[in-house]
């Protein structure tokens, strides 16, 4: 599985940090979402599943999941 988000779109909701820290953190200027890690650490997937899930920006794609 490969992560991208979408910065632009990002609405620094920060629940993606919340639910995944391992894959996602925020920006310290504007909460905007930082990408940690393009494939998601060994038993962080299901995680980084309900990140997308419930962005509510819809600014993180997986793709090959």
């Amino acid at each position: 599985m490969k992560i991208t988000v979408d910065t632009g779109s990002c609405v620094s909701s920060g629940q993606c940090v919340l639910l995944a820290p391992e894959a996602f953190d925020q920006n310290e200027d504007d909460g905007t979402v930082v990408l940690l890690a393009e494939e998601p650490p060994a038993g962080a997937e299901e995680a980084v599943r309900q990140a997308e899930l419930t962005c509510p920006a819809a600014a993180i794609r997986l793709s090959g999941a």
